[in-house]
């Protein structure tokens, strides 16, 4: 299994705020993230005057905001994202950012990003899927509200257009913030995989971080995990995102899983390769034996240490005779 990539959702957890999302990438890089990620729209271009709310942000925001009111206050200017990618080159961290229009698309095609991250909710978006894979450049799809259908076709679209299936990675996703853990369906990751033959991965809206360790644990390769610098700062996606500690502490915890996954062969490990004579258990002499005397199961018992004749051969060794004298509890030989 190679690295898992570990993408730091900023989101629009800046709330609008160049100065923010620079203190984003900053905690994200701290915390080992391989990639901080951002959210890039002209929200006029995304969202009707007439869109609703969702649930969860009512409970965040101000009800009598509109959605698309709500996204213009919380979205950076298309100019921020060129010196922002430049800042994450500048500390060493890999910069993304989701667009929502295709606007944003041209904008960040001049970024020359590793991926292009397609949130769940472009997944129907024909012109946009068609755009995007013509630009040619690997692709990471999140699947929230889709069913196996609503995949195929999108991913009928990417290819259709030029993508490979090798340059495709899908996640698993439920787009409620935060998830239920009994709606995650975290075996549906690998569903994923096997029905289309792509890379797969888990982008984690619940609370907490034990999720997303237990997709690392089921292969995922990718996983996308929102956070912030503060979940009490006003916004729609600061409650269901990690505090930068918490971070830290996923991450740490998936290069362990990774470290702790290994291979499909079961071997006897160097570091406890060491331990065998400690643990295992040879033939011992249950009392004096005397030369000559025969092997029996009255005077032979099995203790440890373990460098000894294993019990493994106890029949056999039963009516040998003793080649020397044997004080108790002495290995036996024959």
């Amino acid at each position: 299994m190679g690295k898992v990539v570990i993408i730091a959702e900023a989101g629009v957890n800046h709330n609008g705020n160049y100065d923010l999302a620079r203190k984003l990438v900053i905690a994200a890089k701290d915390a080992g993230a391989d990639y901080v990620k951002f959210q890039t729209a002209r929200p006029e271009r995304v969202i009707s005057r007439y869109a609703p709310k969702a649930e969860y942000q009512l409970g965040t925001t101000k009800k009598e905001e509109s959605q698309l009111d709500m996204c213009r206050a919380i979205h950076l200017p298309l100019t921020d994202y060129k010196p922002l990618k430049d800042f994450c080159d500048e500390i060493g961290i890999k910069f993304l950012s989701t667009p929502f229009d295709l606007e944003s698309i041209d904008v960040l095609e001049a970024l020359d990003m590793d991926y292009y991250k397609i949130p769940s909710g472009e997944i129907t978006n024909l012109p946009y899927l068609q755009k995007i894979a013509r630009l040619g450049r690997p692709v990471i799809m999140s699947t929230g509200m889709s069913g196996l259908g609503d995949i195929e076709a999108a991913l009928g679209v990417l290819t259709k257009e030029g993508l490979g299936l090798e340059q495709i990675t899908l996640l698993h996703c439920n787009t409620e913030y935060p998830t239920p853990y009994v709606d995650v369906n975290l075996r549906a990751m690998q569903t994923l995989s096997d029905c289309f033959g792509v890379k797969t991965g888990y982008s984690d809206h619940t609370k907490g971080i034990e999720v997303s360790l237990a997709a690392v644990a089921l292969g995922a390769v990718v996983i996308e995990k929102h956070f912030t610098l503060d979940r009490n700062l006003p916004g729609p996606d600061h409650k269901a995102s990690l505090e930068p500690e918490e971070l830290k502490k996923m991450i740490e915890s998936i290069r362990n899983i990774e470290l702790s996954l290994g291979s499909p062969v079961k071997r006897v490990s160097n570091s406890e390769a060491k331990n065998s004579i400690v643990a295992r258990k040879s033939l011992i002499a249950a009392r004096d034996i005397k030369a000559g005397e025969v092997f029996t199961e009255n005077n032979m018992t099995v203790k440890r240490p373990g460098n000894g004749i294993s019990p493994m051969r106890w029949y056999e060794v039963i009516g040998k005779v003793a080649p020397r004298d044997f004080k108790e509890d002495e290995l036996l030989e024959l």
